[in-house]
């Protein structure tokens, strides 16, 4: 069984930065690839960033492109997501994904419902302009 805790959240004004990060354990050979995911209030949940665990090849949705970086270290386990230039419409609850079901590729072309695998508890990330 798969278990992602995240952590990193927290409030920022625009401009700033937060890096979050997501401890895994329990991998399976299943899992292809992981991902950050996130949920604004009354909105349906998005992809913001992938990266395959075969090659580390990353993957954005259009809106983080050039101010976001996905990254992993293999060997600790953990996924990060470093977050710059951040603006008050990144304010979400903040999702890291193992998954093993869904293109990884197609990180905001395909809906998040299309994603399936194992998902974190969640950070909160606030942006204050």
């Amino acid at each position: 069984q798969v278990q992602l805790v995240e952590s990193g959240g927290g409030s920022v004004q625009a401009g700033g930065s937060l890096r979050l990060s997501c401890a895994a354990s329990g991998f399976s050979y299943s899992i292809y690839c992981m991902g950050w995911f996130r949920q604004a209030p009354g909105k349906e949940r998005e992809g913001v960033a992938t990266i395959s665990t075969t090659a580390g090849s990353t993957y954005y949705v259009d809106s983080v492109k050039g101010r976001f970086t996905i990254s992993r270290d293999s060997a600790k386990k953990m996924l990060y997501l470093q977050m710059n230039s951040l603006k008050s419409e990144d304010t979400a609850m903040y999702y890291c994904a193992a998954l093993y079901s869904g293109v990884c590729s197609g990180i905001g072309t395909f809906p998040a419902g299309t994603y399936l695998g194992y998902w974190g508890q969640g950070t909160q990330v606030t942006v204050s302009s």
